[in-house]
Parts: C-alpha cells; structure tokens; sequence
C-alpha cells in the first residue's frame, strides 16, 4: 500500500491512500499541531466529505486499531505450529498501574512466564523493548505465552 504525502502551503501535510474504492483516506498534520481525519469523494482528492478532528492520543489509538491485527495475524501464523503458545494484546489505560512505569517494573516474565513481544505507540512499533521502556496510556501490548501465563499478565497490568 502506497502512502500519498501532500504538502499543504501554509496549512501542513496531508497523508493518504487510496482504497479499492476509489476513496482517499488520510490525516491532515496541520502545521499548529491539530490532526484531522478525512476522507475524500471517490476519485477526487480535493472534495472532502467527512473531516474529524482528532486528538493526539485518538490519533495514536487509531494507528494502534490499525496496526495491531496484522501484528498479531502475523505472530499468530509464526506460532501455529507450537501447540500451547498464544498471542495477546493488552492496552495500557489511563489509571494503569504501570502507566508510566518501565516494563522492567511489570516483572511479567518472571511473574507470568509470559513474553513481552512488542508495543504498539502512535502507529508505531516498537519490538522487543527493554527493561528500561516506558510504558504510557495507550500502548497495546503484544505478550505471547501460554493460555495460563497470558491470564496471569492480564492480571499482573490490571492490578499491578
């Protein structure tokens, strides 16, 4: 898939792809920082038919909504042929024990057996993260381990 970038004099930079259908869909990164969503008519980029005003924090979780399944798809295909090994993802919310916190603080691996595979932040990946990442209100993390070891993560980031 192919990411169109227009610079927009005086407003910002416009980010889009074209689907199947003909429509463009993107994000405006306005040059004060304000982000909007937009879709465009089918086959003509300069008619907008629907603009949202995002935040950044519901700019990144529509990146994590995004990216998290083909992550996950992808995981899920490395591991089907290791019975007993699964793949989860748990978001990081406001309120979060660790929000905040460094992974190395979770004690997840110890704690659970499970793995900390990678972590989903505004759109980006971040695979493998260390001890010392931070973790922050909005990551969805991808853990993979056994069934058991996946509910006592689950606990481990809602309780602490």
């Amino acid at each position: 898939m192919k990411v169109i970038e227009t610079r927009l004099p005086g407003i910002g930079v416009r980010r889009e792809i074209i689907t199947n259908s003909g429509r463009r869909v993107g994000i405006v990164a306005q040059r004060d920082g304000d982000l909007d969503l937009i879709i465009s008519k089918a086959n003509d980029p300069d008619t907008c038919i629907a603009s949202i005003r995002l935040t950044t924090d519901e700019a990144a979780a529509i990146g994590n909504l995004f990216g998290s399944p083909q992550l996950v798809g992808q995981l899920r295909d490395e591991h089907r042929d290791l019975p007993g090994v699964s793949t989860r993802q748990f978001l990081i919310t406001p309120g979060s024990p660790f929000d905040g916190r460094s992974l190395g603080e979770t004690r997840m691996r110890s704690r659970s057996g499970a793995s900390l595979v990678a972590v989903l932040r505004s759109g980006q990946v971040q695979a493998s993260p260390g001890p010392d990442f931070q973790l922050a209100a909005g990551d969805l993390l991808v853990v993979v381990g056994t069934s058991e070891g996946l509910d006592a993560a689950a606990d481990i980031l809602q309780h602490g």
